[in-house]
């Protein structure tokens, strides 16, 4: 047994996790299972995702382990099904009907194991129309009017924001609460089931509240034309002198006050009350920002209830005062990363490894989840680019 796996790691420390390697919001899913204690094998294919991602950088492969398995050729599929006969949770992001096709779908796994969740990460779902069809992110949360809704111009065209909304947001997180819910009614019912997760849904879920304010006339469907999108000038992002920028939030009347003295702004409870003033309230509050930089104004503002903040770039994001007192980032193998999250008072996730190189541990979980036909010859080892990294 490896004792690593049976230590206090996280609340999830026993639960066993095969993950078949794709890319994007799987792999962060299964990470968010691994951080929380899970003891996830990630199944990687012969030659990689072929995204020239270096595994050994790869943070969305930390604290997992990694066999090689090439589930189209003999033996394969039936290794997997090894695995899963040995384990809790299942992870895959293939195409509707691939795991199938491959012999390791739901029908062949919850036969092998009846108490599997088995976790099914999409973009589109499993079925509709455009179940079998190519798709990323970007246009997962256009379909879902998340896009729409994002972006400084009602007239312009939306900003796109990274594939946090869509990939991680919308599809890793809802892949997670499937599972874990599943998890929850097996080991009480003794039953597995399928969990699908598409993007779209997931998206979709997320604008709950939006569409609350739609239709009870308190949202406008425009960009930048509402309360939280950019439209309302006490609830944006301004420009400092030094090209920086300050994120403000101060919505209630009491924190807008608060700011209101701070930024040294005239009128500022006659400006706030008129929406036909906003514009003007608007250009006062840009004025006003850009004649500072910064660092001055994050210095004026610091530890008030005026709700603003410096917009910082990820290489400056750690050494924000807040985040590195409470080690929001860490360190761990030479490579700055988030920390897990959330926090346990009694199993507190840890970052136990870093990224698990493909193929290398198939001797260890061969042994460790008495599954021999994960034969040690399998094993790949580091790159010369990994062993410098």
């Amino acid at each position: 047994m490896d004792t690593r796996q049976t230590e206090r790691t996280g609340p999830l420390a026993g639960v066993r996790v095969v993950e078949l390697a794709g890319i994007g919001p799987g792999p962060f899913a299964a990470m968010l299972l691994a951080d929380l204690g899970a003891d996830v094998v990630r199944v990687d294919r012969p030659g990689g995702p072929g995204l020239g991602v270096d595994p050994a950088k790869d943070l969305t492969n930390r604290n997992k382990r990694s066999v090689l398995l090439d589930l189209k050729a003999p033996g394969g599929p039936a290794a997997v099904l090894d695995l899963v006969e040995r384990a809790d949770v299942l992870v895959e992001g293939y195409r509707p009907g691939v795991a199938e096709r491959l012999g390791v779908g739901p029908a062949e796994c919850l036969a092998r194991n009846p108490r599997l969740v088995y976790g099914r990460m999409t973009g589109w779902g499993q079925d509709g129309p455009l179940a079998h069809t190519a798709g990323h992110d970007i246009g997962y949360i256009a379909v879902t009017g998340a896009l729409g809704m994002i972006g400084p111009d009602p007239d312009g065209p939306p900003a796109v924001p990274a594939n946090l909304v869509g990939d991680y947001a919308g599809g890793s997180l809802y892949l997670v609460i499937g599972v874990l819910a599943a998890l929850q009614h097996a080991r009480t019912h003794g039953e597995g089931q399928v969990v699908d997760a598409a993007i779209v849904d997931g998206t979709a879920h997320l604008t709950s509240m939006i569409h609350a304010m739609l239709a009870a006339g308190g949202w406008q469907d425009r960009r930048a034309s509402n309360l939280l999108d950019g439209g309302c000038p006490f609830y944006g992002v301004y420009a400092t002198s030094d090209g920086g920028h300050m994120a403000v939030g101060a919505l209630e009347q009491r924190f807008y006050a608060e700011f209101a003295r701070l930024l040294g702004l005239p009128d500022a409870d006659a400006l706030r009350g008129d929406l036909a003033r906003w514009p003007e309230l608007r250009e006062a509050v840009a004025a006003r920002f850009r004649s500072r930089t910064r660092a001055e104004w994050t210095e004026v503002f610091e530890g008030t209830d005026a709700c603003v903040a410096p917009v910082l770039s990820l290489r400056e994001a750690p050494a924000h005062p807040h985040l590195a007192a409470r080690a929001t980032f860490a360190e761990h193998g030479g490579l700055v990363q988030p920390a897990p999250a959330p926090r346990f008072s009694a199993t507190p996730g840890t970052l136990r490894t870093g990224p698990a190189l493909p193929g290398a541990d198939t001797a260890e979980v061969a042994r460790d989840w008495g599954v021999p036909a994960l034969h040690p010859a399998q094993d790949v080892p580091p790159t010369q680019e990994s062993k410098t990294a």
